[in-house]
């Protein structure tokens, strides 16, 4: 596989969340590496998170594994045991179906950078434990914890 030219890898700003839970992503940049090398079975991501940006909402995954290194910067990892502060060479994972909401928290002065792997599953339904909030991969939508869908942006 010949090598990825990070410059040509198109950043994705903010996130696709429903109003008002975006905002709180607004700054995040992802460069989506594993797509751009023509991988299927996971992705890979860098992830930029400048200061006050979160990585996501907490959530958790019911099909899909994550895991994140912390290439640099100093980012709040949150999870439902509290926080702990990840540096450069820290990792952190999440196994699929392990009812742990997580995400990063930039609470620093400088940009975090992070590489995000995760499996891919169809079958996958992310819930996010402080919102009410869910998505399932086989509705392909946002919708509140009842089913009733988000409005599309």
């Amino acid at each position: 596989m010949p090598k990825i030219d990070l410059e040509s890898v198109p950043e994705r700003k903010g996130s696709g969340y429903p109003a008002p839970f975006h905002e709180k992503c607004a700054g995040r940049i992802r460069q989506a590496l594993g797509d751009a090398g023509g991988l299927t079975q996971f992705g890979v991501n860098l992830l930029h998170l400048p200061p006050g940006c979160w990585s996501s909402q907490r959530h958790w995954h019911s099909a899909e594994d994550e895991f994140v290194y912390v290439l640099s910067g100093e980012v709040a990892l949150v999870t439902d045991a509290g926080e702990e502060i990840l540096r450069a060479g820290d990792c952190a994972a999440f196994p699929k179906s392990a009812a742990n909401g997580h995400h990063l928290a930039n609470k620093g002065s400088q940009t975090v950078v992070c590489l995000e792997i995760g499996t891919r599953s169809a079958d996958d339904v992310c819930l996010y434990p402080d919102i009410d909030m869910k998505i399932d991969n086989k509705v392909g939508r946002f919708a509140h914890k009842d089913g009733t869908p988000y409005p599309q942006k």
